[in-house]
């Protein structure tokens, strides 16, 4: 990891932590894929074996996500999907040439074509995007509640109410000025 950079924001759904690789997106903005090393530092620990990342694959990386994040948002605003995103979701899933396969234990792992492997793993969260984007996962999409935030995440709660992108963030920080807004009324009396 990249040392004085902040932390990736993790979640379940591959295509909706890629999202979050730029968070506070109506706050003030932090980007925590600044650089093409930094990518590579997000897909590795996304479970993509990558080395190298040129600079046009950060830049179409971060167009991706951008496109990911703007699909998504309309979905969860019951909005038709902007065209211009759909074009690049697309272009990405069709270009990747990542294959599944089972691996001795059982589980199921994206294997990299080691000649365009940021590629391959644009291809991989494209695919993933569509497969939520169209509502073919039993789940929601959603947007975070913050003000500043605004994150898009897929909601798989029981009731599919979740507020909050994240509890440990978001929903933490709500909570604090719920309870300092309390405090500050009862010393007010």
């Amino acid at each position: 990891m990249s040392a004085g950079l902040p932390d990736f924001r993790l979640g379940t759904e591959l295509a909706t932590s890629f999202t979050a690789t730029l968070t506070e997106r109506c706050g003030d903005a932090l980007e925590r894929i600044p650089t093409p090393d930094r990518l590579v530092d997000w897909l590795v620990i996304s479970g993509f074996a990558v080395e190298t990342c040129t600079a046009a694959d950060w830049s179409r990386a971060v167009e991706l996500r951008e496109a990911i994040h703007t699909a998504a948002t309309a979905v969860a605003r019951r909005e038709p999907l902007p065209a211009s995103a759909v074009c690049v979701i697309n272009d990405c899933s069709s270009t990747g040439r990542a294959a599944t396969v089972l691996t001795p234990s059982g589980e199921r792992q994206w294997q990299l074509d080691p000649a365009s492997a940021v590629r391959d793993a644009l291809g991989v969260i494209a695919v993933d995007a569509i497969s939520i984007i169209a509502g073919e996962r039993d789940g929601r999409l959603a947007l975070c509640a913050s003000s500043t935030c605004r994150a898009v995440f897929f909601d798989t709660s029981r009731s599919r109410t979740r507020r909050w992108c994240d509890m440990n963030t978001c929903g933490n920080r709500q909570k604090k000025a719920r309870f300092k807004a309390a405090r500050h009324d009862v010393a007010a009396r």
